[in-house]
């Protein structure tokens, strides 16, 4: 007995680590066996305060006792079986007084659930007035798990305290273990919020960079205070084409991070502060950043990049003025990224006819201010490598990120500004999805739809996709070739002309460059409708030039010895677990 330190179980070290980092000390416990890695762990750190409650239900009330009092939260852990509907009166209690009460359900999985498994029942939905927040701690097989794990317990703990309070609900899952071996609990990652009410961390040292997803037109002081911000700490502003920011410290890097054969200098950032929501630029994943503050209204625990460190709850322009010193004007990071830019811009070979050979021929010649929507996924990639800067404001369906309703999105914009024009790109596949809302009776003369057409969804054909394996049997349903006319010279003419639309059509580099002034400056009384015909083997080529034509020996070879490490540690993995087996 002497021996027994804390569980192997991952997520109930967890648990007890972050208890501990959020000060949670109080533990009304409850006897069971499903709740014995949690409860043998909490009694081994003299940290924790526990009592032992047998009844559920008056477990519950004591915490709600306790919570009141203290005005701290406090945890109530129980077994399985019906230990947890128990605490239901208590919990309901709580949520309507707003008090900090943690209810920790042990369980066996939801693998069990249904399987007329003895004390398993089944608690994934609750009643909405027991719980602000109901998470659930997984067991964990690897670091992925692990990382989902401590950010739901984050956001569970955190909650108590959050927007008034209230109790929170966490469904532990259990192996049973009966290994307590482990000295001493490795600390979990905290992830702190802070409101305008709270005294804000310092800014750590090292390059600094403000990423924005997809956002509203920033507001002169909005843009005003990132400016200043940015100027103060020589941070630069990464966007994609629907960021919505157009301030002097905007960069649209995607052509430098998106290179396969070459590492930019400016990929590796130390603090990343992240704004907006989904951003669709893929080629920013490779962005390497080592801690990543979030910044929004909602004060949500959104953890795209994996290395969310703080949450700040508060207006974006808020923080940024907090923080800014309109004293200090640096600029050499912003400097070095544009410069890095225009140069792989300068240096793009001749590309075949495709989306992004349109991208690249259209977006210098975009009026200023123009307003252009783009489809999901081919079209927006295209236009992400070229930065249009303050000369076009972009939009684009990446919330739902389907290839529905961008047509209509177009045409729902434009209704509201007749006077402004509206462009749009369109893959064909998303095009004939929304071609309805064509022919309905608002649409005025104002908007402007270039069709891409190259009779499938040719993401799914594209060299560096998952597809691209099944060659042309990719076609038949990933790709979904061959319907609507299939690339039919006529449908789409007749159906613009009918309906009232102004046609124009290209199937070469000669003939789109002959049109493309008219599409994009035309004064027609009339819509216009720019039906392009490309190959799929283009576009993928295309692709394949744009992700690979700048070239560092020194990184590739870098990347084929990792490589080959990594298969070497592979094999040596394989043999030992081949070993393993034996015995």
């Amino acid at each position: 007995m002497a021996n027994l330190k804390f569980t192997i179980e991952r997520n109930a070290q967890i648990v007890v680590s972050l208890l501990k980092q959020y000060g949670i000390k109080r533990v009304v416990a409850s006897p069971g066996t499903t709740n014995k890695v949690l409860v043998w762990s909490l009694q081994q750190d003299p940290f924790f305060e526990i009592y032992s409650s047998v009844d559920e239900r008056s477990a519950a009330y004591l915490a709600c006792g306790m919570a009141a009092e203290s005005g701290e939260p406090v945890v109530i852990s129980c077994t399985g079986a019906t230990a947890s509907r128990n605490y239901l009166s208590g919990l309901t209690e709580a949520y309507y007084r707003k008090l900090p009460v943690i209810a920790i359900t042990s369980h066996q999985g939801i693998d069990k659930i249904g399987s007329l498994r003895a004390q398993n029942i089944d608690r994934r939905v609750a009643p909405n007035d027991v719980a602000v927040i109901n998470v659930d701690a997984i067991t964990i097989k690897d670091a992925r798990d692990e990382a989902y794990c401590t950010l739901e317990l984050n956001k569970a703990l955190s909650e108590t305290t959050r927007r008034g309070g209230g109790p929170v609900h966490i469904n532990l899952y259990t192996q049973y273990s009966q290994d307590f071996s482990v000295e001493n609990i490795k600390p979990a990652k905290i992830i702190k919020r802070y409101t305008v009410y709270d005294e804000l961390p310092s800014i750590p040292n090292g390059k600094i960079a403000i990423f924005v997803g997809s956002h509203k037109l920033f507001s002169d002081k909005e843009t005003s205070a990132i400016d200043a911000f940015c100027a103060t700490f020589d941070a630069v502003v990464i966007c994609d084409q629907t960021s919505g920011y157009y301030g002097k410290y905007r960069v649209q890097p995607g052509l430098c991070y998106c290179q396969r054969r070459y590492l930019s200098p400016n990929i590796k950032i130390n603090l990343l502060i992240h704004i907006g929501e989904v951003s669709g630029d893929y080629m920013l994943d490779r962005l390497q950043k080592n801690i990543v503050w979030r910044v929004s209204e909602d004060g949500e625990m959104r953890d795209l990049f994996g290395k969310l460190d703080k949450v700040f709850e508060m207006p974006e322009q808020t923080f940024f003025e907090h923080y800014a010193d309109k004293n200090i004007d640096k600029h050499e990071f912003i400097d070095n990224m544009l410069i890095e830019y225009d140069s792989l811009n300068e240096q793009i070979p001749e590309l075949p006819f495709s989306n992004i050979w349109m991208a690249q021929q259209m977006s210098p010649l975009m009026p200023k201010g123009s307003i252009l929507h783009l489809g999901i996924l081919n079209s927006l990639r295209a236009w992400n490598f070229f930065d249009c800067s303050e000369r076009v404001t972009a939009y684009s369906n990446v919330g739902g990120f389907g290839i529905d309703g961008g047509i209509s999105s177009l045409i729902g914009a434009s209704l509201v500004h007749p006077d402004k024009t509206y462009y749009g790109v369109f893959g064909d596949l998303a095009f004939f999805y929304d071609i309805n809302v064509l022919g309905n009776r608002h649409v005025g003369n104002n908007v402007r739809i270039m069709l891409v057409n190259n009779g499938r969804g040719t993401e799914f054909r594209n060299y560096s996709h998952d597809c691209h394996i099944f060659g042309d049997d990719a076609d038949l349903y990933m790709a979904a070739a061959g319907h609507f006319g299939n690339k039919s010279i006529d449908l789409i003419k007749h159906y613009a002309e009918d309906l009232g639309y102004k046609y124009l059509s290209a199937s070469t580099k000669a003939e789109f460059l002959e049109n493309i002034d008219d599409f994009i400056n035309s004064i027609s009384n009339k819509s216009v409708i720019f039906e392009v015909f490309t190959d799929s083997k283009d576009e993928s080529d295309a692709l394949e030039i744009m992700l690979n034509y700048e070239y560092d020996p020194k990184y590739v070879a870098k990347k084929k010895v990792r490589l080959q490490l990594s298969k070497i540690k592979e094999k040596a993995l394989d043999s030992v677990k081949k070993i393993a087996q034996r015995y």
